[in-house]
């Protein structure tokens, strides 16, 4: 029994130092998504992808709002070509 109480009083001191090691840190945080520190150069990598396709993306949605407008003009001139306002020819001179 006394054997067990010593034993038992050891693995404490044990385990204090085997939960506080930078390992078992590391892998807490990383499994908890806290991540501290600097990033690796992938996640750089990916983050200023990530931010010139956001660019390119706003870049798009302004040309095809463009386009959609023009596509209403011409869908508008030629569902109703009453609306077009004829060209003025110029008068012949005698």
């Amino acid at each position: 029994m006394l054997w067990l109480v010593i034993f038992v009083a050891l693995l404490i001191p044990l385990a204090v130092v085997i939960l506080d090691s930078p390992v078992v840190r590391s892998a807490f945080e990383r499994r908890h998504g806290n991540l501290e520190g600097p990033l690796p150069s992938d996640v750089k990598e990916l983050a200023r992808r990530l931010g010139v396709m956001e660019e390119e993306i706003e870049a798009l949605r302004g040309e095809l709002g463009q386009l959609q407008d023009k596509h209403e003009f011409l869908q508008r001139l030629l569902e109703d070509p009453s609306a077009r306002q004829p060209a003025k020819l110029p008068k012949p001179q005698d």
